[in-house]
């Protein structure tokens, strides 16, 4: 898989963990987990070993880059995000949620309505994938149906980036 699916590996990664370990700073935390990163080795109780950083350093920084994108931007939105999967999740209050299920959901809720660059079909289909493989194929088909309601009420192209605003200069 490429560097962004990685990246939201990690992502999920990291707020899973900070649901139960909380760091003094966002900045700690996200320090710490890359240093656990580059530190951790697979042992025979972990059911997946942990995601290896690329190689190349240029991937590596984009990669972790985009990571902390994301972290920072469903923890800044997260009354947001979390009022939004709310509304959609018929009986289910997202505290309810599995924890992967929840924070597979705020990532893609999160690029959904504020990263232009991402299509939508995308970031469902990446949710779906990391519901699929860190819960259960059943957590696959729940946030799935709660994103594609969400993607029916946004204002955008669900399998094409957002177009760029047109500029404000005349020709």
């Amino acid at each position: 898989m490429g560097l962004r699916h990685d990246a939201r590996q990690w992502a999920l990664q990291f707020l899973f963990q900070s649901e139960f370990n909380h760091a003094d700073s966002l900045d700690e935390g996200i320090r710490l987990f890359w240093h656990h990163q580059e530190t951790d080795t697979p042992s025979s109780t972990r059911p997946r070993p942990p995601i290896p950083l690329p190689v190349d350093t240029r991937g590596q920084t984009k990669a972790r880059g985009f990571t902390e994108e994301i972290i920072r931007g469903v923890i800044a939105h997260h009354p947001d995000i979390d009022a939004l999967i709310a509304r959609h999740a018929e009986n289910w209050g997202v505290e309810r949620m599995g924890n992967i299920d929840r924070n597979a959901l705020r990532i893609a809720v999160y690029e959904m309505l504020y990263r232009d660059d991402i299509p939508p079909v995308v970031s469902i289909n990446e949710a779906v994938e990391l519901a699929k493989v860190y819960s259960s194929t059943e957590s696959g088909k729940f946030v799935n149906g709660i994103l594609d309601q969400i993607r029916k009420e946004l204002d955008r192209p669900a399998r094409s980036p957002n177009p760029p605003p047109p500029s404000d200069t005349a020709e």
